[in-house]
């Protein structure tokens, strides 16, 4: 185990600093500050290798925690990393966008700080590839068996990484112009730069793994083609049907969803040129969902000069500590403070859209809102709460209904689900033979490590299809809930 008295020796949590409001909003670098090794070898110290270790339970992923922060408070860095991909093909990504289900069900966490297993995972996966630790491990030899999977997001990435080192020929389908999907395209540059993506990437195509870049499967390639041609389909489509907002004003120009205004930030920043690109300079801005997509359009609308912003969301404010309906190990709805909301803003809680008014060329101009409260569930507005904010930009930020369903999904003739989800068995093969489904096209919109870890399940199970058995990691069913759900 780490430091058998790491937790009564250093009690305190600490996190590497993030840089200043004012200097990180003129750049699209990532917002953290590198922590100093010693400092974060104690806080991995402070692992108390429980008998009973729930982090296990808290990520979907299974990783191996207390191993590896064994290794990393030793300076062990060959069998950190090795222990860290175990059971994860990406902790670069996990270490910077999971939310970290794996910290509120740390056992510390009871009555102290949670150990920061989150920065310990990002700075082990940092020192391998510092160290020349992550080396290409291309398959001893082939299958013969040929697999396509459609679409290039975490978990698309995960079975394509895991089918190609088992010896599967894999070509991996991107409608968009380079591969990684919303890891590119919907993560804002400052909270993951492009290039701890592509140095990954690298990887995967030394290993063989295949990209087909600017090929829209469902047109370009139909799914009966698909069909024809690979052995087998995965299909890693993502969630993309974005929830709207029906009332009156919608048709207001200056009203996006979130996923038009992100992916045309994120390719400015990295250089390329938008043209009529959705720009929030100068504009009160108002973002509409308090989510993860709604923090990444503040950080965006900071970077590109707004006027104001404000975020608009129809629950209550959490509070700061654990409601008692969410105990330990569970993940708690607590107030959180993304580094977005310290760049500036307003966080307006239980209020709902009424109306968009518009000025006399047809733009956006205000928004009307009134304060709801719940009542047996479901919202209802307070009589004489109602009030107007303007508004020259908003960004709808409320989260995905399901996959396309026109293209690929009607071509393949697959079932769905009563969410409209892709429908899929205990090894992820949808209700047409040879056909699986992994990440949000069968889940639901989930985090990226549920995206990883059914990725690395699929492939398990297209391997076993394939072959007959399969050697490959199966971390969790498609029906498998953790206790931080």
């Amino acid at each position: 185990m780490a430091d058998p008295q790491g937790f009564l020796k250093t009690r305190q949590r600490e996190l590497p600093a993030r840089r200043p409001v004012p200097v990180r909003i003129r750049d699209w670098k990532e917002v953290y500050e590198e922590q100093e090794l010693g400092q974060l070898q104690r806080q991995a110290g402070r692992c108390m290798d429980c008998g009973i270790p729930f982090c296990h339970q808290g990520c979907p992923l299974g990783n191996l925690i207390p191993e590896w922060n064994t290794h990393a408070w030793r300076g062990d860095w060959p069998s950190a990393i090795e222990r860290l991909h175990a059971t994860n093909n990406f902790p670069e990504f996990t270490g910077r966008l999971c939310p970290a289900p794996c910290e509120t069900a740390c056992v510390l966490g009871i009555n102290q700080p949670a150990v920061t297993i989150k920065q310990v995972e990002v700075t082990t996966i940092e020192q391998a590839f510092d160290r020349g630790l992550v080396r290409p491990l291309p398959p001893e030899r082939l299958s013969g068996k040929t697999v396509a999977v459609v679409g290039s997001g975490p978990a698309g990435l995960a079975a394509a990484q895991q089918l190609t080192r088992t010896g599967h020929t894999v070509a991996v389908f991107e409608r968009a112009d380079k591969p990684g999907g919303l890891l590119r395209y919907g993560i804002p540059e400052f909270k993951m730069e492009k290039s701890v993506l592509d140095r990954r990437l690298r990887q995967m195509e030394a290993e063989g793994t295949r990209f087909r870049n600017g090929v829209t499967v469902g047109v370009d390639i139909t799914g009966r083609q698909l069909r024809d041609r690979y052995d087998a389909v995965v299909l890693a489509l993502g969630a993309t049907v974005p929830r709207d907002l029906d009332v009156p004003g919608r048709q207001l120009r200056g009203i996006h969803q979130a996923m038009d205004y992100l992916p045309q930030g994120n390719r400015v920043a990295l250089g390329e040129v938008v043209a009529d690109q959705i720009l929030a300079t100068g504009k009160d801005v108002i973002v509409i969902g308090g989510g993860d997509t709604g923090a990444d359009c503040i950080g965006t609308a900071h970077r590109q000069g707004a006027r104001s912003v404000t975020s608009l969301e129809i629950m209550p404010q959490p509070g700061d500590d654990r409601p008692a309906g969410q105990p330990w190990p569970t993940y708690p709805m607590l107030f959180r403070v993304a580094s977005a909301h310290e760049e500036g803003g307003d966080r307006i809680y239980s209020v709902s859209t009424t109306e968009f008014a518009g000025d006399a060329e047809g733009n956006v101009a205000a928004l009307r809102l009134v304060e709801v409260e719940f009542v047996e569930g479901r919202p209802q507005p307070k009589p004489g709460t109602e009030r107007e904010i303007p508004a020259q930009l908003v960004l709808l930020a409320m989260g995905f209904l399901g996959p396309q369903g026109p293209g690929v999904v009607e071509q393949l003739g697959v079932a769905l689900d009563e969410r409209s989800n892709v429908r899929r068995d205990k090894n992820y093969m949808s209700t047409v033979p040879g056909v699986f489904v992994a990440g949000d096209a069968g889940r639901g919109q989930s985090l990226i490590v549920w995206a990883i870890a059914e990725g690395r399940a699929a492939a398990a199970g297209v391997d076993a299809w394939l072959t007959g058995s399969s050697s490959l990691p199966r971390p969790i069913a498609p029906t498998d809930r953790p206790l931080t759900v």
